[in-house]
């Protein structure tokens, strides 16, 4: 890793951690407000550039490989929206306004059962984020997780490779069936399929011990997860991902949020070893506060 890269990785790692803390001290009032911007002509806001990518989606051509697939080969990277909240919350210096990424329901809350709500409250000050602990985040995080992602692209299947915690992820297109159901892994299972020139990945299999953020917004191994990649512009990207939970939630949720294309000429990915260096965890264990293993569902 160049200097050049290990200082805006030790910079973003120092960022993320003054915004943590405002979010969780309610520290954010005074934080300077920066507008959003647009991507492919959509406002960055997830619900306003949800409905818009809809639209620019149906007559956009995306490019297309051999096999008449659109080509999703490159890097990406999500385009400005919060990582450390999903739900709507005060400003922070990521996202001013804190605004919400659940386009569906209409009120941007999580859809929880009552008891789920509340043990959502006592996460923070009981867990360690797992994705703060280096654990790979599980989809939909991984969509929005810190850096960016190759997406590499074959007949059969697509490679997503992440900049975060060396994660990968492999979805296969050619319509195997889902793993045994109890099997469960960090990313699940993912199985892939072409609806017009939108990528349809339905993820099942789920261990649950990972969060959507840092505030301990969570779901269970009952959860299934219907991802939706279009391709709206040359350099830009809609994502759309349906969690359904009958165990956790009282009905199926959406988010949604634009991805970038990283047309820098030469760009090469930057290792994120996470671990490397870091002596947190063992504070966290002498003081009794672990990483999430997952929550115990009635």
């Amino acid at each position: 890793m160049t200097m050049k890269r290990a200082v805006a990785a030790g910079g973003a790692v120092l960022i993320a951690a003054v915004l943590l803390t405002a979010e969780l001290t309610g520290q954010t009032s005074n934080l300077p407000m920066r507008p959003y911007g647009q991507l492919a002509g959509c406002s960055e806001k997830p619900a306003e550039f949800h409905k818009c990518a809809i639209e620019k989606a149906k007559t956009f051509t995306p490019p297309r490989m051999p096999d008449g697939t659109p080509d999703f080969r490159g890097v990406w990277a999500r385009s400005r929206v919060s990582t450390d909240n999903i739900e709507e919350h005060p400003q922070t210096f990521e996202n001013p306004g804190g605004v919400s990424m659940i386009v569906d329901p209409p009120d941007g809350k999580i859809p929880y059962q009552p008891w789920a709500a509340a043990l959502r409250l006592t996460h923070p000050p009981t867990y360690r984020d797992t994705q703060a602990s280096c654990f790979v985040p599980g989809p939909p995080r991984q969509a929005y997780a810190p850096g960016g992602y190759q997406i590499l692209q074959t007949p059969g299947a697509l490679t997503f490779l992440s900049e975060f915690a060396h994660t990968f992820r492999i979805i296969p297109t050619d319509g195997r069936p889902h793993i045994a159901p109890n099997i469960l892994l960090a990313l699940g299972d993912s199985r892939g399929r072409w609806e017009g020139n939108t990528l349809v990945v339905d993820i099942t299999n789920l261990r649950a011990q990972a969060w959507f953020d840092h505030m301990g917004n969570f779901y269970s191994p009952a959860a299934h997860i219907v991802e939706r990649w279009t391709m709206i512009a040359p350099d830009a990207m809609h994502y759309a991902g349906t969690l359904t939970d009958p165990k956790v939630y009282t009905r199926p949720w959406t988010i949604a949020f634009g991805i970038r294309r990283n047309a820098e000429p030469g760009y090469e990915q930057m290792e994120v070893a996470c671990h490397e260096g870091s002596r947190t965890e063992f504070t966290d264990v002498g003081l009794k506060y672990f990483p999430y293993s997952g929550a115990r569902v009635p």
